[in-house]
Parts: C-alpha cells; sequence; structure tokens
C-alpha cells in the first residue's frame, strides 16, 4: 500500500557536525523550535584529524512524522553551519541500528532464577551481582530491548540506563 502524505513513519537521520561548542544545542533547538520530538539521540566523535582545528562527530536522531515533516527536519538540518552530511538511514536503504541497556533487577527465589533465564534466552550478559540484585548488559535492536524490559518488570525491574540508538548504512554506502 502506498504511504499517505499523512502516514506517520520511524526514522533514523544519522548527522556529521563539527564537534565544536554549541552544535548539538543548535541540533536539539531545531526540533524543540518546530514541536518535533526526538525518540533516541546519541553523539559522539567519529573522526579526528590531528592537523584540523576541528574534529567530526555523529548525532545519530530518531524521530517520526509524516513523509513531509521528515524532508523538512533533513532540509533544516542540512542548512545548519557546522553540519557536514544529513542522512535519512531508514529511507536510502538497509541500516543496521543497536542500542544498549543496563538493567537492574531487584529479587530473590524463583523470581531471580526466572530473570536470570530469560537473561540467557535474551543473551544478556550479568556483570554485576549481589544476593539481591542482578545488573545486566544486553545489546540489540530497540524491539529486543524493549521485549526484554517487558519481561523483567514482574520479576522486579529497579533501574534502566540506555544508551539510545547507534545506526550505520549496510554495503558500502556512508554519511
Amino acid at each position: 500500500m502506498p504511504q499517505t502524505d499523512s502516514t506517520l513513519r520511524s526514522a533514523t537521520i544519522s548527522v556529521l557536525v563539527e564537534n565544536e561548542a554549541g552544535v548539538l544545542a543548535r541540533v536539539i533547538g531545531l526540533f524543540t523550535a518546530r514541536g518535533y520530538n526526538i525518540d533516541s539521540l546519541t553523539v559522539a566523535p567519529v573522526e579526528r584529524d590531528p592537523d584540523a582545528v576541528h574534529s567530526k562527530s555523529r548525532i545519530t536522531i530518531v524521530t517520526s512524522g509524516t513523509t513531509m515533516v521528515i524532508e523538512q527536519i533533513k532540509a533544516q538540518l542540512d542548512r545548519l553551519v557546522p553540519v557536514y552530511r544529513v542522512s535519512d538511514l531508514s529511507a536510502e536503504g538497509p541500516h543496521l541500528s543497536r542500542e544498549l541497556a543496563l538493567i537492574k533487577v531487584i529479587g530473590t527465589g524463583t523470581a531471580r532464577q526466572e530473570a536470570l533465564r530469560l537473561a540467557d534466552a535474551f543473551r544478556a550478559r550479568v556483570i554485576d551481582a549481589s544476593t539481591e540484585s542482578f545488573i545486566f548488559e544486553l545489546t540489540g535492536a530497540t524491539d529486543k530491548l524493549d521485549a526484554f524490559l517487558d519481561l523483567m518488570r514482574p520479576l522486579g525491574l529497579a533501574e534502566i540506563s540506555r544508551t539510545g540508538v547507534a545506526a550505520i548504512a549496510r554495503g558500502t554506502r556512508t554519511i
């Protein structure tokens, strides 16, 4: 079925920017000023040139909107002065996206055993343990993390820390 202009879609947008003070604030300000929501945001330096004054950082933003809204976001991001390149990974072809979560589960008895069994099934690593709690490390697609968290809630889910989405195009495409 063809997508209509009013159909909402999720977009994973990758932005290559100059790594300097205030750049992230300008990017976030663009979203705030127009009332666009950010579902996930990650940023880190990705390119360091010892001869250059500034290095480059990659910002990965997951947002949602109509096709027209996503195109507006991309165009407005592309106009920001310290932006080198903008890419909508979700629309431009196959891409991989992953997220990391640290998950604290507090429990004893059968709930504790069940939490360990489920963690094993999801390939979550135990990175800290006490007689009353576990901290699991889980990496994967956002849907996988969400499913694991849903299963941990009744078993004593106490705290969550998530990195946000990191994404990259498959094959030879680059940003």
